[in-house]
């Protein structure tokens, strides 16, 4: 995801939601252009905020996250995004995994591990989980990677089930973690 501020990483990781960061990517300079600060983003007219992210899917429950979000972070952060999970885990549409984005990406604080669907589909395959609920997936990879990697292991992760290990037939004859894995179900 494109981005320059804490904020902006935020919103596109809303919009990413069901939606590819290519997708994200063509929408936010625009958004961005539009709206600066949490303020701005909390009262864009709504009709405008959807015509601005319409193409990334599900845009009214997406525009209504920002908003409120927003708002949030306006009236009860002096309009800077959060630092610690608890307070960002307060924020209209945003669970563990935008935190963990959040955190780790925009503050380098490693607070957990983002679980997507790649992280999900390849911490079963390798067998570092037999999880399916991501707190849990979350849990065992914290268990199983040290600290210091954790924002960086769920960026690798993410990559490698987008580009190697898909979810339909997976490279295995191309992967580097092969002589690790457990191809479950594979």
């Amino acid at each position: 995801l494109a981005f320059e501020t804490p904020l902006q990483l935020l919103i596109a990781t809303i919009l990413s939601a069901q939606c590819t960061d290519a997708r994200v990517n063509t929408v936010t300079p625009a958004l961005f252009a539009r709206c600066r600060t949490a303020q701005d983003f909390a009262t864009i007219p709504t009709p405008e905020l959807i015509a601005l992210i319409k193409s990334t899917g599900f845009f009214n429950n997406k525009a209504k996250a920002i908003q409120e979000a927003c708002a949030q972070i306006h009236g009860r952060f002096g309009g800077e995004v959060p630092r610690t999970m608890d307070e960002l885990l307060t924020l209209r549409g945003v669970a563990r995994k935008t935190a963990n984005v959040i955190l780790g990406t925009a503050f380098g604080m490693n607070e957990g591990i983002v679980v997507d669907t790649h992280v999900i589909r390849l911490a079963n395959r390798m067998g570092l989980t037999a999880e399916s609920d991501p707190v849990k997936i979350e849990q065992d990879l914290m268990r199983a990677v040290p600290r210091e990697e954790w924002t960086r292991f769920g960026h690798r992760m993410t990559l490698h089930g987008r580009q190697v290990c898909t979810a339909r037939r997976p490279a295995c004859d191309q992967c580097a973690c092969l002589p690790a894995c457990a191809q479950v179900g594979v």
